[in-house]
């Protein structure tokens, strides 16, 4: 059975070299990334705080101080509690679909302008609130710069970057929602120190710092000759764009792909009704099950609620912070290496590797907390840093394949006339499922108890198989003639067709 790794040879690539503005392109884009994951970050370090409990939460801050009568399981399982956290994701969900159309008519840069504006008002609103209602407002806003960001962002970096050097280009923003969450840690295990109870309050306004690069970058930097093409068929522009992108006047061939997509893109007035046709059900069905098998990996357990994790297990306020700071460390380092290797290993290898580590991981963990950790009491100090060293294992499987292939591989896979569609189903998905779960983790965690780990892991036993059977290779494939991969696979060519347009093999001759 044929498994479609790719179109063999160079893949058509184009005329071109990785220039000083495609860099700062995406470098400045990729700061959304940061935004992402200091969101992410910050809130579970902050709900870790005792200033913060007791002064928004004060259910959880008693429940906490209670020792011994309630699971430690359950110590932390508030509505309100996890409404803070999972609000940002449901409002990044609504905003997500509206995305689609302000990045389709009006560009790419517009949509990371509105994203920067409004996370620059949700940070000043959590910084300075004084109530829940203030508190979760602001999150609100977060979310709609997230919908907006996550929905433009990707989109993006895939065209402005070289297909050679795609996957390394688009890691920048998952290497961003990497450092953004360290950065996060690490304000949070400073502030948390902070006499007077008021340190979380930085560490809620710091999200205005790469917000601010964002909003600065979308006004000065040029929109993709795509999307130039796309909305305003302005071919001088885009012509001047790809030259000055590709640091050479040669780029007739590039430039003829993407009159070509934009020729069938104009002819799509509902991209939303398109992307349901037979022809796209691969990109429909990959754009729905790779973000929701991103979140189903179990990453949220740790990324959203570490502090509390390593509270439940035993360990100390300022333990739990720095404990979440070590993991992002592995996490941040192995993305690093995803980069380097992405666009020569390939999407699909990384995948397996990611999903074996993980998968092993988490059943260790599950195991050894079902033996070890009751209800009440805590882990010995020695058990409860072997934990930490598991989860370093499993958060350093997710930075080598789903952190950054998540985002990396539902950007570089629609055809133009279904892409803003596409990607807005993905963050869609992405933001529900972040949502559900950031919603019902506490639940799930005072509930099914160590139980947890072997939920995920389950999932992640699953996405894997799904991933080789499935998924056909994508690196070094000019991402307006990804669509040719479908038409080979031994699956999809039954909905596509399986005639191949010769023209990508020839593009190199």
């Amino acid at each position: 059975m044929a498994f479609a790794e790719g179109i063999p040879g160079e893949r058509g690539q184009y005329n071109g070299k990785v220039t000083l503005l495609v860099v700062l392109s995406c470098v400045v884009a990729a700061s959304g990334g940061l935004i992402f994951g200091y969101d992410l970050g910050v809130s579970g370090g902050v709900t870790s705080m005792d200033p913060f409990l007791k002064k928004f939460f004060p259910n959880v801050y008693r429940r906490m101080k209670e020792g011994t009568k309630i699971s430690n399981y359950c110590k932390f399982d508030s509505q309100l509690l996890t409404l803070f956290t999972s609000s940002l994701y449901l409002s990044g969900l609504v905003s997500s679909l509206f995305a689609s159309t302000v990045t389709r008519v009006f560009g790419r840069k517009a949509s990371m302008l509105v994203a920067g504006v409004a996370v620059l008002i949700g940070s000043a609103l959590g910084g300075a609130a004084s109530n829940l209602y203030m508190l979760v407002f602001g999150r609100l806003f977060l979310g709609i710069g997230l919908g907006f960001g996550n929905q433009s962002i990707p989109l993006y970096i895939s065209e402005m970057a070289l297909p050679k050097h795609r996957g390394a280009m688009n890691i920048i923003f998952d290497t961003g929602v990497g450092i953004g969450v360290l950065i996060a840690n690490i304000i949070n295990f400073c502030t948390e120190k902070i006499d007077g109870g008021w340190g979380w309050r930085i560490s809620l306004s710091m999200a205005a710092v790469p917000a601010s690069i964002l909003t600065i970058g979308a006004i000065i930097l040029p929109d993709t000759p795509n999307s130039l093409i796309q909305k305003d068929n302005n071919l001088e522009k885009a012509t001047r764009v790809l030259q000055r992108i590709r640091g050479t006047n040669d780029v007739q061939r590039e430039l003829d792909d993407l009159l070509r997509a934009s020729s069938i893109s104009k002819t799509t007035k509902d991209p939303f009704k398109k992307i349901l046709q037979r022809k796209y059900r691969p990109q429909l069905v990959m754009a729905a099950a790779i973000p929701f098998f991103a979140q189903m990996t179990g990453i949220n357990v740790i990324t959203f609620y570490a502090p509390i994790l390593f509270r439940t297990i035993g360990l100390r306020e300022s333990s739990s912070l720095l404990s979440a700071v070590v993991i992002r460390c592995f996490n941040v380092g192995c993305t690093f290496i995803s980069m380097f290797v992405v666009d020569k290993q390939g999407r699909r290898v990384l995948f397996m590797l990611g999903g074996i580590q993980m998968l092993a991981t988490q059943v260790t963990i599950g195991g050894f907390m079902t033996a070890l950790l009751g209800d009440h009491g805590g882990l010995s100090k020695a058990s409860a840093y072997v934990v930490l060293v598991l989860i370093c294992i499993y958060i350093s499987g997710f930075g080598l394949s789903w952190g950054p292939l998540g985002w990396l591989v539902p950007s570089e896979i629609y055809p133009l006339e279904i892409r803003s569609a596409g990607q807005s189903i993905t963050v869609a998905v992405s933001f529900f499922f972040c949502f559900l779960i950031g919603q019902t983790f506490l639940a799930m965690l005072c509930h099914m108890k160590a139980g947890i780990f072997f939920f995920f892991g389950g999932w992640v036993a699953l996405m894997t198989l799904f991933i080789y059977f499935f998924l056909p290779e994508t690196k070094n494939v000019p991402i307006e003639k990804v669509e040719q991969l479908w038409k080979e696979h031994w699956f999809w060519k039954r909905f596509v067709g399986d005639e191949v347009d010769d023209s990508i093999y020839k593009l190199d001759k």
